[in-house]
């Protein structure tokens, strides 16, 4: 079992900036890709940004030049750095890491809300 909880979210204005944390604990014992996704109301959950055990990274094109994803594997952490936010970026951001060829659970996400 795997449990991940997510954090920092909140609400800021266009042009702001966040950064969220999840945490990853149980049933881990490599290092292993994880991953940044995101759901706005009435839409699918859909991929934001994506970091291996070795470091590399992907972005969603929506992203990229404003998120940056990074990890700390001592804590089994990882981060998303987000600048320049829209009010499209608005909505539930979720974390996960996968086990061997599959990705856990889902947590509780974290809710981002860029309004003026």
């Amino acid at each position: 079992q795997v449990q991940l909880v997510e954090s920092g979210g909140g609400l800021v204005q266009p042009g702001g900036s966040l950064r969220l944390s999840c945490a990853a604990s149980g049933r881990i014992f490599t290092i292993n890709p994880m991953a940044w996704y995101r759901q706005a109301p009435g839409q699918q959950r859909e991929l934001v940004a994506q970091i291996t055990s070795g470091g590399s990274t992907i972005y969603a094109d929506s992203v990229k030049g404003r998120f940056t994803i990074s990890r700390d594997n001592t804590k089994n952490t990882v981060y998303l750095r987000m600048n320049s936010l829209k009010p499209e970026d608005t909505g539930v951001y979720y974390c996960n890491i996968k086990i061997g060829s599959s990705w856990a659970d889902w947590g509780q996400g974290t809710q981002v809300t860029v309004s003026s």
